[in-house]
């Protein structure tokens, strides 16, 4: 539900600066992104191999984030996914993949909509006002390096239906029921509420927010150690869901496009979780 631009706690960015994902770029660094495949390394490409391996282009777009024309370096994302991945991109078209930034954003994407014409993978702002230099980004000011997925054709500006993800720094195939098999409502008869929740749990939510520990690690667990609607009323959560600035300044989107069924479709979601808590924060011997 949050974009990527949300910070993270301190204790959780201290995480990844362990894991290689949180530390901050340096002017000395060199950008690199990694490939991976159901959690092993495919390869490691550093942006001077990523830009011997596309054809780059100078591209102007409607940046959402930005709300305005920008101008960017960049690579064709179909390319780089190609350089990426090798001949295991052959049938990627029907593969799940996470786009996984610095600041702990994990957005899944089909790779459908990655193979679509219009993706880049942005590695230079050519339109910064302040001069060199990438221009911050979101409310919050956030560097967008190393690397910025951006949207060029008609209509893929729309943040909720296509991949937008900045501080891009590994992005993974893999199933999403294996990368998050908790996730799932497991038992909860077929088309039933729960299952359309999860659903929209899945396009809108988990980018920024983990159940049972699994999903993003931007926004608040949303199931363990108590789930939400354990504490929030179930009324309450939809108007925050669709309109969160009517509560509080932040950088959660608002979901306009959600239907009432959609939002009711969460609350079961949620409360069908609920009963299916897996705690990887809580020791086994714990009561």
């Amino acid at each position: 539900m949050l974009p990527p631009a949300m910070r993270l706690p301190v204790g959780a960015l201290a995480l990844l600066v362990v894991l290689g994902l949180g530390s901050p770029v340096r002017g000395d660094d060199v950008a690199s992104l990694r490939f991976e495949r159901e959690g092993q390394l495919v390869r490691t490409l550093t942006l001077p191999e990523l830009r011997a391996a596309c054809h780059e282009a100078r591209i102007e777009l409607d940046d959402p984030y930005h709300a305005r024309r920008k101008t960017y370096l960049a690579c064709p994302l179909a390319e780089v996914l190609a350089a990426g991945f090798g001949d295991s991109l052959a049938d990627a078209a029907a593969a799940d993949f996470f786009l996984r930034a610095r600041d702990g954003y994990t957005k899944p994407a089909v790779g459908a909509r990655l193979l679509e014409p219009g993706g880049y993978l942005a590695f230079e702002d050519l339109s910064n006002p302040a001069g060199a230099g990438w221009e911050p980004i979101d409310r919050r000011g956030a560097d967008p390096a190393p690397f910025y997925l951006v949207w060029a054709g008609p209509g893929q500006q729309d943040v909720h239906r296509y991949p937008w993800p900045y501080q891009l720094a590994v992005i993974e195939r893999a199933p999403f029921e294996r990368e998050f098999p908790h996730t799932l409502p497991r038992g909860e008869p077929d088309g039933s509420a729960a299952w359309t929740g999860f659903a929209v749990f899945r396009a809108e939510c988990v980018a920024c927010h983990a159940v049972n520990g699994e999903g993003g690690r931007v926004g608040p667990e949303l199931n363990v150690p108590r789930s939400i609607v354990e504490y929030r009323p179930a009324e309450q959560i939809k108007a925050f869901v669709r309109d969160p600035q009517s509560f509080r300044y932040t950088s959660m989107p608002a979901h306009p496009h959600l239907a009432d069924a959609h939002l009711d479709g969460l609350i079961a979601y949620f409360t069908a979780m609920s009963a299916r808590k897996h705690d990887p924060g809580r020791p086994a011997d714990a009561p």
